[in-house]
């Protein structure tokens, strides 16, 4: 069945201006100036998007779907996300992983849990690996999941400079880095290696001697958390003035609690004034994963969990309160993720790629309407996906 959607003012993420789109089930068929159908000669719904901004769908590509954390007890794991959650904060591409615990939470799991999101509506892959190293694997070796499995874009989070990480060494990083990147290769996938970087001392330091020693491109990898503290900020601008792709996570400081990390909105306006591309900046909400919080002794004080919807809340902020041009802050959720995962028909309003659409009201920009590969998961704020379980979020 088509779709068409009219008047929206289109940001494909570049500013198109009022456009009309038509779909043809799961992709995007024309953009144009007041595209008409006949009446009677196709099967059509039309919709009119006056007076909104139509984008592409958010891409996530750093989220818990089978939960997280643990590290105050069984008791603190977090639940698998329900595929509610997910489309209601205008995200309709994530990326699941493991974190702390690779020991009771399994890649199989993770996999299984990326299929069913795909039968909900949902685009979902998966990184394979956890915290630890030797890293978690579905077959032999890392390097075999990126290149047998289709769901499987690269090896993360690997923990670095965290009192919870494997504590690994710069020659274990490269060994990885070595599989992501044949793995890559050989199977045309993006193959990075997505860090977690933690407040530790060591900050980036490892990932610049990885540089120093071998031939890998910096492209290879993807650190992430980088706002968590002023001191790690100062190393990811260095490392994206080199070239390298730096990942703010949204979740992080959203409300300015913690004087020493970067609210994200923020991070993302500092990053561009230190003479950073945007073409170096993405960002991920962390979301469904535990937000744990240690004293200077490492004793855990207290425990939260990630929500999806800080990636949009970042993005409003960047926008409307750091001053960064819309199409700019769109990219570090859209294009710039595509892009650099390879995901050749995401994150961009393009003919014959997926029709992933977020439509926003102009003025405050909250989410009105979210379609996920040509189908309906929100529409003029009303949910009309009905999800298995639960017809809509709780």
């Amino acid at each position: 069945m088509f779709k068409l959607l009219k008047n929206a003012e289109v940001y494909a993420p570049e500013y198109l201006g009022k456009k009309d789109i038509l779909l043809f089930g799961e992709k995007i068929a024309k953009i144009g100036d007041n595209i008409t159908i006949p009446e009677g000669f196709l099967e059509c719904e039309t919709v009119d998007f006056m007076g909104k901004i139509l984008v592409p769908g958010f891409i996530d590509q750093h989220v818990h779907i089978i939960g997280g954390g643990g590290e105050g007890g069984f008791s603190t794991r977090t639940p698998e996300i329900h595929p509610g959650h997910i489309v209601t904060a205008g995200i309709t591409t994530v990326v699941g992983l493991l974190g702390t615990d690779g020991t009771t939470r399994h890649m199989s799991s993770l996999l299984a849990k990326a299929r069913a999101l795909e039968e909900e509506g949902i685009t979902a892959y998966i990184y394979t690996g956890s915290y630890q190293v030797p890293a978690r694997s579905l077959t032999e070796n890392p390097r075999n999941d990126i290149i047998l499995i289709d769901k499987v874009l690269g090896i993360g989070e690997i923990a670095v400079s965290d009192h919870r990480s494997a504590q690994p060494t710069v020659d274990d990083l490269l060994k990885l880095a070595s599989e992501a990147r044949v793995g890559g290769l050989l199977s045309g996938k993006a193959g990075v290696l997505h860090m977690h970087i933690g407040d530790g001392k060591r900050k980036l330091s490892q990932l610049f001697e990885m540089l120093e020693v071998s031939e890998i491109p910096i492209t290879q990898y993807v650190p992430t958390h980088l706002n968590r503290n002023k001191a790690l900020f100062s190393d990811g601008i260095k490392f994206a003035l080199m070239g390298g792709i730096v990942d703010i996570t949204a979740s992080i400081n959203l409300k300015g609690e913690d004087r020493d990390a970067i609210n994200p909105s923020e991070a993302i306006r500092l990053m561009l004034e230190s003479g950073v591309n945007i073409d170096n900046i993405t960002m991920s909400s962390d979301g469904n994963g535990s937000t744990p919080m240690f004293d200077d002794s490492g004793k855990l004080v207290g425990i939260g969990i990630g929500s999806l919807n800080t990636l949009h809340k970042a993005f409003q902020d960047a926008v409307l309160r750091e001053k960064v041009p819309l199409e700019l802050a769109l990219r570090t959720i859209t294009s710039n993720v595509a892009r650099v995962l390879k995901l050749n028909n995401k994150g961009v309003i393009k003919a014959g790629c997926d029709a992933d659409i977020v439509v926003l009201n102009k003025g405050d920009l909250e989410i009105d309407t979210v379609m996920a590969r040509g189908q309906w998961m929100i529409k003029e704020r009303q949910v009309l996906k009905s999800f298995t379980f639960t017809h809509q979020a709780t």
